[in-house]
């Protein structure tokens, strides 16, 4: 997944998405769940799993700046 699309993302996003982000596989990141492995906190609403955005972004390196996120707002 790129920088942009990163950026782009919304404020959580599912399991799928972050394993992406990630590059790992799906699976791959339910084991690291189902081991309390997972590099991120997981926010669990129900049996849904979601993944902080921000968080995410930080765990990779991915700083969101005013500018871009002005320019990503407009």
């Amino acid at each position: 997944m790129s920088e942009a699309e990163l950026l782009a993302l919304p404020t959580a996003v599912s399991v799928q998405v972050a394993a992406r982000a990630l590059n790992i596989g799906v699976n791959k990141a339910y084991e690291l769940i189902k081991a309390g492995e997972f590099p991120v906190r997981l926010l669990t609403l129900g049996q849904t799993i979601k993944v902080p955005t921000a968080e995410l972004r930080t765990y990779l390196g991915v700083e969101m700046s005013v500018t871009v996120a002005r320019e990503i707002a407009s």
